[in-house]
């Protein structure tokens, strides 16, 4: 007998507390959990990654997913009550660079509304220069 998963809780913003976990299975949990239109829009990223990017490494931490290529994590996802906020933890070295500026110098954002879905040409691009420069290794 299977036992039955308990409710993932939300947090602030919507954004839904998974165990920290490294491979596909806890982030898949993550874009499962995440509330309405968050979680078909996350799901839309990660097969992006996935076409672009077949041998990714993922995992999550701090109740996001990351996503590395062989030099270190280079995308984050997180749940925001309105929107879905895309991390290029190298994304000031992108061009163009994405549009949300970041405190940290390395650090631009991509937030995805509901109705502004994402240029997919344009994320292909950033996941592509993302996955090929030097990433953040601080886990």
């Amino acid at each position: 007998m299977t036992e039955a998963k308990k409710p993932v809780k939300l947090l602030s913003g919507g954004n839904p507390q998974i165990a920290k976990g490294d491979g596909d299975g806890p982030v898949q949990d993550w874009i499962a959990a995440a509330p309405g239109w968050k979680s078909t829009t996350a799901a839309g990223v990660d097969g992006l990654v996935m076409r672009l990017l077949p041998d990714v490494q993922k995992a999550v931490r701090w109740n996001s997913p990351f996503y590395a290529a062989g030099q270190g994590w280079f995308l984050s996802m997180h749940c925001f009550t309105r929107y879905l906020k895309l991390t290029f933890l190298n994304g000031a070295h992108l061009s163009p660079l994405p549009p949300g500026p970041s405190k940290d110098p390395n650090t631009r954002y991509l937030d995805i509304y509901e109705d502004a879905p994402p240029d997919e040409a344009q994320l292909a691009d950033w996941i592509r220069q993302a996955a090929a420069r030097v990433g953040w290794n601080g886990f």
